[in-house]
């Protein structure tokens, strides 16, 4: 990973914790960043987007993830996408892939699992740095 990739990680397991939430949850938020943005903060893809995603979990301000500013704060996107996390009944229980698609509701809900093994050594190795 980068230093931006690997500061974005970390940028996550704070707002996990911040939010009252287990290290489970850094794991969930880390694999969706990870498969949306590969851990990047996105700005307007322009051309290569036929909508408006931006940030870590590609959010959109026309569904109300927030505005542009508050999307590609890592703070903010992080506990938005945490907050849906939360009214997930039984999230800690199921398969990373559906809690993280419960949430993001993605064209692709089976493509978070292949991130879950690097976001669990990620979060193993940032969340008491």
């Amino acid at each position: 990973l980068s230093g931006e990739q690997k500061d974005n990680a970390k940028a996550i397991i704070e707002a996990t914790k911040k939010a009252g939430m287990d290290e489970r949850a850094a794991v969930v938020a880390i694999a969706t960043s990870l498969q949306e943005s590969k851990l990047e903060n996105l700005g307007h893809l322009g051309d290569r987007n036929d909508h408006d995603s931006q940030g870590l979990f590609q959010q959109r301000p026309s569904s109300g993830w927030g505005t542009v500013e508050q999307i590609t704060d890592p703070a903010y996107s992080t506990t938005a996408f945490l907050k849906g996390l939360k009214q997930v009944d039984g999230w800690q229980d199921m398969p990373l892939t559906k809690a993280a698609q419960t949430v993001q509701v993605s064209a692709y809900p089976d493509h978070y699992a292949q991130w879950e093994k690097q976001a669990a050594d990620l979060v193993a190795e940032l969340w008491n740095k």
